[in-house]
């Protein structure tokens, strides 16, 4: 396999000089190309959900009910099978971090993969929204065609995660430096001047989908074609990044930065400066007033490295100091940018993801109408770092939603609830009325919040109820710094399984019954005897 090719070339070279860069464009698969229009509108309002969502979630309901009915079963057979509540779960930024803590979550509530108090209680989801590091993790998931954790970390992470081609002295040396090069020059030729994002994804690309040349073929749209998601077995994934309004003087987002969807049907925004979406297989097509400007469309824009690319790109926090190659096995960035430079001299312009903008000439899109491009950032830099806002939003009807933070906010590289409290914030700001009540920083590190599970909104009946799941150090060190790009193989096997214990609360026996109770307190069901002393330890409001 020309991956595992790749792979070796870096580890046997990785003492050798980095080779000259080619100044020329082989094929390649990951090149946006023209295709045939479908016959479908391009861009709608964002007034619903589109016809694909709502016919996958239909039909995803039963699988999930299903499943959601077993785990309270298993759990304590006092719960009702009835009026089952909509069930979501996300996973936070925070790089390797977050994609291992997060993986052992999923793990520690996937029926296949684990046999403790939360197994089977992924397979009663609806929906799943990662960003970042949480974006890798999803990616890799669903871009594999959701295989258990295990089968990942074995197959892929182990030897991916130890033999890290984001590492400088890896990279300039790895064969796939050439491959991923090229990639970069048949984009450029194609009329799409790649970024830094285009390497940085292709590169993680590596590390994480199992697909030919590093998943160089994967798309976002892809996944609808993957026997998982065809047969309604998996919540329905979204990854999230933020618009940074470049036009306005901005490098950086703002508070109320334009919030974007990432899926595989449809990528746009239902903030109201944008309030639109497109269909994500036809990304990078040139429209005015959602009508292609030219007789073809563009598809292979939505690359799935360049998606999880873009939802983790920092680039841009160089704000206006241009790039700059240095070809010396010192800098991550550096080496991005030579590889950048190869396709034309660098620019601010690289410093973003960049999308061509289908709202472009949309009176509905009021804030991007005149923008030719949209500039994408990694989800997490305006303080929300916990991909909750899609969620939230009415036409979703998601009744509960797993929040498993992983981020640093603290000196020892822990959350401490300003993420969540920003979104709550953010939420009032932009009249959104389903996010509970959040307490400040202060509450949440006095009374331990930070530190174990806890419901918000379990006494609110308008509001979603959010099960807050932060990182807790229960059997491994799981606080490592975000910019860490290589773990070893027992360092991944010990974030896993700390993961793990994180969604099990450490194996303590009451805790799947008081999970349970927290996600059907306000179905109007019946409840077990049990649920009450559950609301008093763990409901805030």
């Amino acid at each position: 396999m020309l991956s595992t090719l790749l792979f070796l070339g870096a580890l046997l070279l990785s003492t050798c000089a980095a080779v000259a860069v080619p100044k020329r464009a082989l094929p390649s698969g990951y090149a946006p190309r023209k295709a045939t229009c479908p016959s479908t509108p391009l861009v709608r309002p964002a007034t619903s959900l589109s016809s694909q969502e709502t016919a996958y979630i239909a039909h995803r309901t039963g699988p999930a009910q299903k499943g959601l009915a077993a785990w309270l079963q298993k759990t304590n057979s006092a719960f009702a099978n009835s009026s089952l509540p909509t069930v979501a779960l996300t996973t936070s930024g925070g790089g390797y971090r977050s994609l291992l803590s997060g993986a052992g979550v999923i793990q520690g509530l996937d029926a296949r993969d684990s046999s403790v108090g939360t197994s089977g209680l992924f397979q009663g989801l609806t929906y799943q929204a990662g960003l970042s590091g949480g974006a890798w993790l999803l990616s890799s998931f669903a871009g594999n065609d959701y295989p258990t954790i295990t089968s990942l970390k074995t197959n892929l992470w182990t030897q991916a995660f130890e033999d890290s081609l984001l590492l400088p002295e890896y990279l300039l040396a790895a064969l796939a430096y050439a491959e991923v090069t090229n990639d970069i020059l048949a984009k450029e030729a194609a009329g799409f001047p790649p970024t830094l994002t285009d390497p940085w994804g292709r590169l993680l690309s590596y590390q994480l989908l199992n697909g030919f040349d590093g998943g160089v073929l994967d798309t976002l749209s892809g996944i609808t074609g993957l026997s998982n998601f065809t047969s309604f077995a998996v919540p329905y994934p979204i990854i999230t990044s933020l618009a940074v309004k470049t036009f306005e003087g901005q490098c950086l987002p703002g508070p109320n930065a334009t919030q974007m969807e990432l899926h595989p049907y449809e990528f746009g925004s239902w903030d109201n400066q944008l309030s639109a979406f497109t269909q994500t297989a036809y990304l990078g097509t040139s429209l005015s007033n959602g009508v292609p400007t030219t007789g073809s469309c563009i598809v292979n824009y939505d690359n799935l490295g360049y998606v999880l690319g873009t939802s983790s790109n920092l680039f841009n926090e160089a704000c206006e100091v241009v790039p700059s190659a240095t070809n010396l096995s010192t800098s991550l960035t550096g080496d991005l940018a030579a590889i950048v430079e190869a396709a034309h001299a660098l620019s601010t312009r690289d410093e973003y993801a960049v999308y061509p903008n289908p709202f472009f000439a949309y009176p509905r899109s009021s804030l991007y109408e005149s923008q030719t491009d949209l500039f994408l950032v990694d989800g997490g830099e305006a303080l929300q770092n916990n991909p909750i806002w899609p969620l939230i939003q009415p036409y979703r009807h998601v009744d509960v939603i797993l929040v498993n933070d992983n981020s640093a906010d603290t000196s020892t590289n822990f959350p401490n609830g300003s993420e969540i409290l920003t979104t709550y914030v953010q939420s009032l700001s932009a009249g959104l009325t389903k996010m509970p009540v959040i307490p400040s920083v202060d509450t949440f590190i006095n009374e331990g919040l930070n530190k174990r599970p806890t419901f918000f909104g379990c006494n609110d009946n308008t509001k979603t109820t959010i099960v807050y799941i932060p990182n807790v150090n229960y059997t491994f060190p799981s606080n490592e710094p975000t910019a860490k790009l290589q773990y070893e193989p027992s360092e991944t096997s010990g974030m896993i399984a700390n993961g793990v214990e994180i969604v099990n609360k450490n194996g303590d026996p009451m805790w799947p019954t008081c999970l349970g109770c927290g996600i059907m307190k306000k179905t109007g069901t019946a409840l077990p005897a049990a649920c009450a002393a559950c609301f008093t330890q763990y409901c805030y409001n």
